[in-house]
């Protein structure tokens, strides 16, 4: 499968940005759309944001388009999210998740490889 792990995160003031990465190993990075999600203290994970495996089409949540952009680069087997306007309640564990289908172009839903998480803490 792919191995997948976060860095980026961090304490950053009420409309601050961040930029978050995600570099991956293993098999076919570069054939698979990728995502990210978040998990708020005591609540579910939610979907964030994903991109398809060639990078023509990204889809958003609702309370994030606008403020985050998803992209990656696929020489370099990564990942990114950059956020902007960062807000209290975006505040949360940010995991970058990896399709489990090869050459998807329907929106992602069977992210099989997920990482650890990086932490995201925005200061009102």
């Amino acid at each position: 499968q792919v191995q997948l792990v976060e860095s980026g995160g961090g304490l950053v003031q009420n409309g601050g940005s961040l930029r978050l990465s995600c570099a991956a190993s293993g098999r076919a990075f570069s054939s698979r759309a990728m995502g990210w999600f978040r998990q708020a203290p005591g609540k579910e994970r939610d979907f964030v944001a994903a991109i398809r495996w060639d990078g023509g089409r990204t889809y958003y949540a609702d309370s994030v388009t606008g403020r985050f952009t998803i992209s990656r680069d696929n020489s370099k087997n990564t990942v990114y999210l950059q956020m902007n306007n960062l807000k209290p309640e975006d505040t949360g564990v940010y995991y970058c998740a990896a399709d489990s289908i090869l050459y998807s172009n329907n929106r992602p839903n069977h992210f099989g490889s997920w990482g650890q998480g990086t932490q995201v803490t925005v200061s009102s």
